[in-house]
């Protein structure tokens, strides 16, 4: 068995978690917006914001089809840390942020890919679902104050790093301040065009994408460079 909470390095089945993490990383980097939009004859690239996520699905498809692809991307988080976790809780960890880690790098997006929260959610699901209650409550907190999807995936982020830094195991604190921080990296631009909000500016310079501007507006992939072509 595989857990890290009090670990002897000599006793980490290490060929488990090098499957653990190509399997999660792979899982990952599959794009179900990419292919659901070629599969209809669209090009992601030239609709909507450009963005391969959820959000600009349901912009340009139907929201039916943007929720199959949410549902989609938390599964790939969700699934490898489920069969992983069979391993072990370190083993589900390293699948669960391997997954996150694919979705945003998908190598079959040239390294561009979504924001991972969707992704994210269903890492924390497979391995620690009790702390999604509280990422939740960040996200609320976030959108009710600033009406920024973005900005309220942040705070859910900053609420999960926190989570990480409370976890009594090593491998718990790797795993929460790991996700969190992806997440958060990903969402810079959100954090940068709220400041600028609460400075006086209008926040839109430098929006971030995914859906993640202001409530109601599709923010996807403004002020980024389109991701590669999607995989088949």
């Amino acid at each position: 068995m595989i857990d890290f909470g009090d670990i002897d390095l000599a006793d980490v089945d290490w060929a488990v978690l090098v499957a653990a993490a190509i399997v999660g990383y792979l899982v990952g980097s599959v794009n179900p917006a990419a292919i659901i939009a070629r599969l209809r004859g669209i090009d992601l690239r030239s609709a909507g914001s450009g963005n391969p996520g959820a959000t600009n699905v349901a912009r340009t498809m139907g929201g039916r089809w943007g929720v199959l692809v949410g549902v989609l991307d938390v599964l790939k988080g969700l699934l490898p840390a489920l069969v992983f976790g069979r391993f072990g809780l370190g083993a589900a960890e390293v699948a669960g942020l391997a997954a996150v880690l694919g979705h945003i790098t998908s190598p079959f997006l040239r390294g561009r890919g979504g924001k991972g929260v969707a992704t994210t959610l269903g890492a924390l699901l497979g391995v620690q679902p009790l702390w999604v209650v509280y990422v939740l409550v960040g996200f609320l907190v976030g959108f009710a104050l600033f009406r920024r999807i973005g900005i309220g995936a942040a705070f859910g982020a900053v609420v999960l790093i926190a989570l990480g830094l409370a976890a009594p195991a090593l491998d718990g604190k790797l795993f929460g301040i790991g996700l969190g921080a992806l997440v958060l990296v990903r969402h810079g631009r959100n954090i940068a065009a709220a400041w600028q909000e609460l400075r006086g500016g209008d926040g839109t310079a430098g929006q971030d994408s995914a859906g993640d501007g202001k409530a109601g507006e599709d923010s996807a992939g403004a002020g980024e460079s389109t991701p590669g072509p999607p995989q088949a």
